[in-house]
């Protein structure tokens, strides 16, 4: 996913590695109660919002996790670890991983591989988080990736798993299905291809979350919870954002509690908070103490 490997290069901001690993060590403290959820489904965490330690330090990083008070998590991939490895520090740290990220290039030539993968981490759903394409998401685009995941979603099945596409905004242009995101679902066997719909990523490429998922609801099997800066603009079919625009959940320009409401009756069972912020560390627990205080 070229915004991913992009904020890897650019998002040290000052700060060494040695710097940051200090200052992870130093915040990690006493274990947080499991995070009780307002939701009908666990609040858990996109590994992702990690990034920086989890190659760094496996056990560590887990072990914080653990200590915000998440018992779930979502995989973003194995961080230059095994899987043996991982999947023994998942366990280790109490931890438990429901969904596995597997990207486009992955479930096309090597499907079977990130089926085992997934699987091996404990993973009951695997998500697409991203279709690769050039600067300009196609027609053409979106019909490929029709084909793998209509494929994917039979191998899914077939291992008893599920599988989504995880929603990022590029896809919100016009076609003549409505836009390329009606493209590819409508060309995508509704049983078998489901949809995460990132909350940030969608609100910013220009979609009204809210009447997306009612849209498709039914396809909705989990979100991701992120909230953009206020202020920060919104750009139809943009894909991306700068890491600053990604503020705690709750003190930016989402609507929240429309939000998940929406998200429930759409059928939605699991919430992955992810920060893609340069402080994870700090903006994580604010998001966990705004979602646990909602009523919705």
């Amino acid at each position: 996913m070229p915004s991913r490997r992009d904020f890897l290069t650019t998002m040290a901001a000052g700060l060494s590695a040695s710097a940051a690993l200090s200052r992870f060590a130093f915040s990690a403290g006493s274990a947080a109660a499991e995070i009780k959820s307002p939701l009908n489904g666990p609040i858990g965490l996109q590994l992702w919002s990690l990034r920086e330690y989890l190659p760094k330090d496996l056990p560590g990083t887990l072990a914080k996790v653990h200590d915000m008070g998440f018992r779930t998590v979502e995989a973003a991939g194995l961080w230059k670890h095994t899987l043996p490895e991982m999947r023994a520090a998942l366990d280790t740290a109490g931890l438990r991983c429901t969904s596995a990220h597997m990207g486009s290039d992955r479930l096309r030539d090597d499907l079977a591989g990130a089926f085992a993968e997934a699987k091996g981490l404990g993973a009951t759903t695997v998500i697409c988080p991203w279709i690769t394409h050039k600067e300009t998401f196609t027609r053409e685009d979106a019909m490929g990736a029709a084909e793998v995941f209509n494929k994917a979603g039979k191998a899914a099945q077939d291992a008893g798993m599920r599988f989504g596409y995880h929603t990022h905004g590029y896809e919100n242009v016009p076609s003549t299905e409505g836009t390329l995101l009606d493209t590819l679902l409508k060309n995508t066997d509704p049983k078998l291809v489901l949809l995460q719909v990132d909350v940030f990523h969608a609100y910013h490429g220009g979609y009204d979350p809210v009447a997306l998922m009612g849209r498709y609801s039914g396809r909705v099997r989990s979100l991701h919870l992120k909230d953009i800066k206020k202020g920060f603009a919104r750009e139809t079919g943009r894909g991306t954002a700068p890491p600053e625009a990604d503020v705690p959940v709750g003190t930016g320009q989402i609507d929240w509690p429309a939000v998940l409401r929406a998200a429930m009756k759409a059928g939605a069972t699991e919430y992955f908070i992810e920060d893609e912020s340069t402080d994870p560390l700090t903006h994580i627990p604010e998001s966990v103490a705004y979602l646990t205080s909602l009523k919705v």
